[in-house]
């Protein structure tokens, strides 16, 4: 159905505003629904010019905002459905995601005005108001506040819940936080939800934790690679270590093969010259060896200059051992000299 069957009912400047909504949203590649209650007017204008140059906030009447989504040939009627009450059109070429968490960061506490409903518990937070005794410490025990004058001060002895989420805020209690300057409500725009692709994403659906995401991301991408190798599947991101482990496998297998290859001959004749030193060290006489080698197993036969450093400290301070062999030695001396005429008898006795 075309815009002019659509529009020809209504007056010109209706019918100017939907096609100035109609070509914003034509312009953008993501389009959302966000509601707008309750914001100031001079907020507003400011999360405007926060937005400029990343998404356009278009505010009109609902019955026109309507008439414009079902215009545009883009998937976008299926935003109607949530246009009810103070809402706004937003067009970005943000991604959806990016946009919501854009919206969420934009957001700032407010006061809350009596006849509002609490968004989530309110507390008065025990400590010093810094106010001079007087009517307020009834208007705080009034609104539930545990409070007293103390030392020339209006002093909150706890933290005290003086309303519930979802109850209806007081005059009273709305001017108890405004002298408190307690702003216990946050402004901003809520994405009802967004249009991209013609895909419809609603905020549970955006509402992701990025980090989260990113670990169970690179998480995958690990096991992914880890899988493709260890499968030998070649792909953009695995070619050079399957090439890399094949190179090394290759190598290994030419080195135990006794492959002769360029490229492996200087590992093999350092395999080789570590054999031939290990069979030369274990010849007894040097002198059976080429004299090429003759000087290897000589070398190996050779202790180290710290072993035998240590072996002549061992040979200067005699240990108990060498003490306890020389006393042993001084009584056999002196048994062989009681014992020696019994020798020579034993010696004529067999002659």
């Amino acid at each position: 159905m075309s815009a002019d069957r659509k529009t020809e009912a209504i007056p010109q400047w209706k019918r100017t505003e939907v096609d100035a909504i109609a070509e914003m949203l034509s312009s953008y590649d993501s389009v959302g629904v966000v509601d707008i209650t309750g914001i100031p007017s001079r907020q507003l204008q400011d999360m405007r010019r926060n937005l400029h140059g990343t998404a356009e906030l278009r505010v009109s009447r609902n019955t026109l905002l309507v008439r414009a989504l079902e215009d545009v040939d883009e998937g976008f009627e299926a935003l109607t459905d949530f246009v009810s009450g103070q809402v706004g059109l937003l067009g970005t070429d943000e991604n959806p995601f990016s946009l919501f968490r854009q919206l969420e960061a934009s957001k700032t506490s407010a006061p809350i005005n009596a006849g509002e409903v609490a968004p989530n518990d309110i507390v008065i937070s025990a400590g010093d108001t810094g106010m001079d005794p007087g009517p307020f410490v009834g208007e705080l025990q009034n609104v539930g506040a545990a409070a007293r004058i103390d030392e020339g001060s209006i002093k909150v002895l706890e933290d005290s819940t003086v309303l519930e989420a979802g109850e209806a805020v007081s005059a009273d209690l709305a001017n108890v936080l405004a002298e408190l300057e307690i702003e216990p409500k946050e402004v901003g725009l809520d994405l009802r939800a967004v249009v991209a692709d013609g895909v419809v994403f609603e905020p549970e659906d955006l509402a992701l934790d990025v980090e989260a995401y990113r670990a169970d991301v690179q998480a995958a991408t690990a096991r992914g690679r880890n899988l493709s190798i260890n499968a030998a599947i070649p792909t953009a991101g695995t070619v050079s270590a399957l090439l890399a482990t094949a190179s090394g496998e290759a190598k290994s297998l030419a080195i135990h093969a006794s492959i002769e290859d360029e490229s492996v001959m200087p590992d093999l004749i350092g395999k080789a010259d570590t054999q031939v030193r290990a069979l030369a060290a274990r010849i007894e006489d040097p002198e059976a060896l080429p004299a090429a080698l003759q000087a290897v197993a000589e070398e190996a036969a050779e202790p180290s200059a710290d072993a035998a450093a240590d072996a002549d400290e061992q040979d200067d301070e005699p240990t108990d051992e060498a003490e306890a062999s020389e006393s042993s030695d001084e009584e056999s001396a002196d048994d062989d000299e009681d014992g020696g005429d019994g020798g020579e008898a034993l010696g004529d006795m067999f002659g």
